[in-house]
């Protein structure tokens, strides 16, 4: 098989795992979670930079007002994505989170026609109108909207599209989202820890290697997709994508047993129906999509 093919796989396996590892930490609160996984990101592809000696883009970045300022708003919706996936898979609702990663595809498009002006064909109307009224028919089933879902779609097509007036490749970039996140992550680390009620060094030392493993477990996958990205056609990693929310939703309703009556199953069903004319769509026309949106590293 494929290197590019192996490395996706391994990338979208991997994110759709996720749910497993944080589990293993449902006793630290989330924010701590969070800014441990920034603070070891950035230590773990900081290492990588210093034995590849690629540090020399830094310099001319930090005075680009312009590029700072588009990789400040990146980093601002990927701690809130990432904040609001742990905690929702720490809290019990893998399966909401699922749903997030389902959708984000048509969120995505929808982006793209909005901002980028893409066609909008009837296959993929009729997807999106689908979608939509799956959300719709489980809002009415949750009594309420499934905003994790939404926060997650959302928060990471909006990344999706701010990257997209990016200039760094992704190693580059996901270094300086780590570095700007950095001053207040650690900041918080070790203002809990001064409190006396911080995880780190307190919970015992398997919870300590797995606060420091965050970062190479949100590292290793990047750069597996970086490869992939670079090596396979996007429309081949467009299906690949699928395997993560599918894994988290089997873990979800399988192994943390969340509760799924078969009012819930048709409003995932019409989202699953949705994205299906989604692909077909895609497929018949042999079309490669003008923006990469949906292909962002997640989680």
């Amino acid at each position: 098989m494929n290197k590019g093919v192996l490395a996706g796989i391994g990338a979208y396996t991997l994110w759709g795992l996720f749910p497993i590892y944080w589990r293993l930490l449902e006793r630290v609160p989330a924010t701590e979670i969070l800014a441990h996984r920034i603070v070891w990101s950035l230590a773990f592809v900081a290492l990588i930079l210093v034995l590849q000696r690629d540090w020399h883009w830094l310099k001319e970045v930090v005075h680009n007002r312009r590029t700072m300022v588009v990789y400040t708003l990146a980093a601002i919706l990927l701690s809130i994505n990432w904040f609001t996936y742990i905690w929702a898979v720490n809290a019990g609702f893998v399966v909401e989170a699922s749903l997030g990663y389902f959708i984000n595809p048509l969120v995505n498009f929808l982006l793209g026609v909005i901002f980028f002006r893409e066609k909008l064909r009837g296959g993929q109307m009729a997807a999106v109108i689908l979608a939509v009224l799956g959300v719709v028919y489980l809002a009415f089933n949750y009594g309420s909207l499934p905003w994790i879902s939404l926060v997650l779609a959302f928060t990471f097509g909006l990344y999706g599209l701010i990257k997209k007036a990016a200039s760094l490749e992704s190693m580059h970039g996901f270094s300086l989202e780590t570095m700007v996140l950095f001053l207040p992550a650690i900041g918080f680390l070790l203002y809990r820890g001064a409190s006396g009620v911080g995880a780190f060094m307190q919970q015992g030392t398997v919870i300590t290697l797995l606060l420091i493993l965050a970062g190479p477990m949100t590292s290793i996958p990047l750069l597996m997709f970086g490869y992939a990205a670079r090596s396979i056609p996007l429309s081949m990693l467009g299906f690949i994508q699928y395997i993560a929310p599918t894994l988290q939703f089997l873990l979800g309703v399988f192994v943390y047993n969340e509760p799924f009556p078969m009012s819930r199953l048709l409003g995932f069903s019409m989202i699953w129906l949705a994205l299906l004319l989604y692909s077909i769509e895609g497929v018949r026309f042999n079309r490669k999509p003008k923006t990469d949106l949906s292909l962002v590293e997640p989680l």
